[in-house]
Order: structure tokens, then sequence, then C-alpha cells
């Protein structure tokens, strides 16, 4: 083995030894400092290192037992100081698990229930750009917003968008790589672009395929 490939192999395994160190040494609880920006930050609760995007922390609320896996954006509005009118308008319920990658990104209401998990690179928001003059750039057109609600219990897997207006019933499936808006009774399994139901849960029968 030559000097410089036994000092690469040095370097490289003391590189990552900090790096793991330093990032659980970054890693959010509740009793550290930057918790106490947050409209909640709830005990046993951990934000994950490293951090993805995150401000407007006042209008952010993390439930109790809840994790926030690394590289999860959480932002409430367009930038730091912007007044929202919601109190708190991202609001994420107690022992959830919100996968690495993933961006929850609220305007006006997003409420997830106790429980919920998500895989990587979920996106959540309650804002979409508007295209109704057909002369102007759509990325300069007011944006339209409607709360989202995702009910306690719900599985989202990986690559889930959820689009604004868009509530979720308990217990719900969220196939990876569906992209959904509307509205859904509990304990379905939903798939597809857009997303529909796949599979529904009857009294007495059990799961059923196809649509309610």
């Amino acid at each position: 083995m030559t000097l410089r490939l036994q000092l690469r192999r040095f370097l490289g395994a003391r590189i990552r030894q900090w790096r793991r160190f330093a990032n659980e040494v970054a890693t959010v609880g509740p009793h550290d400092d930057y918790a106490k920006m947050f409209h909640y930050f709830g005990y046993r609760a951990a934000l994950m290192a490293p951090h993805g995007v995150i401000y407007n922390e006042r209008y952010l609320s993390i439930g109790d037992e809840t994790l926030i896996g690394p590289n999860v954006c959480l932002t409430a509005g367009i930038n730091g100081d912007q007044e929202m009118l919601a109190t708190p308008t991202v609001s994420i319920g107690r022992r959830c698990v919100i996968g690495r990658g993933s961006h929850i990104i609220g305007h006006w209401s997003i409420e997830l229930g106790d429980e919920i998990q998500t895989g990587p690179y979920v996106y959540i928001t309650d804002q979409n750009h508007s295209y109704e003059d057909t002369d102007k750039p759509v990325g300069w057109q007011t944006p339209s917003e409607a709360a989202v609600k995702i009910g306690s219990g719900s599985w989202l897997g990986a690559n889930v968008v959820i689009l604004p207006g868009t509530t979720l019933g308990k217990n719900t499936t969220v196939a990876a790589g569906a992209v959904v808006r509307g509205t859904f009774p509990d304990r379905v399994v939903l798939g597809g672009v857009p997303a529909k139901v796949l599979r529904h849960y009857v009294e007495g029968e059990g799961w059923v395929a196809g649509p309610l």
C-alpha cells in the first residue's frame, strides 16, 4: 500500500468520524436555545442534522417525540421576516417521522396529525403558482393558497407530492411517487398521478380493491 493511499484512508476515516460527531452535536432537541425560536418544540422531539432550509420558526410547531430527518426543509412564508396570518402555519403532530430531504412549505395552513410517517423526499405545500393571465410569466403571478390536512396514522411513500387543498383521512397510505390533490376518507390506499383510491377498507370485509 502506497503512502498516499494510507494517508487517504486515514484522513477519510477521520473526516467521516468528525462528520458523524458534528451531525450528532448539531441535532436540535427541546432543551437547545434554537428550539425556543419555534412556536412549539415538543418533549423528546429532534431536528436532525444536517438541517435543510428552516425559517420563520415562530410559525412552526413540532409535536412531542417527533423526529425530523436530515436535510428536511421547514418554512412558513417566503422569508424569516414575513408576518403570517395563521399561528402556527405549519403544525406537525406527536410521534411523527419526517423522512430525509422532505419539504414542508407552508403559507396558509398545513396540519399533520399524530403518528404520521413519510418516506424520503416528500413535498407538502399549501401554495401553487397561478397561470390565469396568459400574457404574464407564471412565476410573477399571484399564487393561490388552500389549507392542507393529513390525518393521523398516515404513511406517505417516497417522493409523494401533496398539493394545496388536500385533506387525507386517518390511516391513509399514499404510494411512492403519487401526486395528491383533493379530499379522501379514512383508511384508503392512494396512488398514481393524479392520485386516486386504489384500495379501501370495508368493515366486515377488509381491504377491497378499487375506489369507494
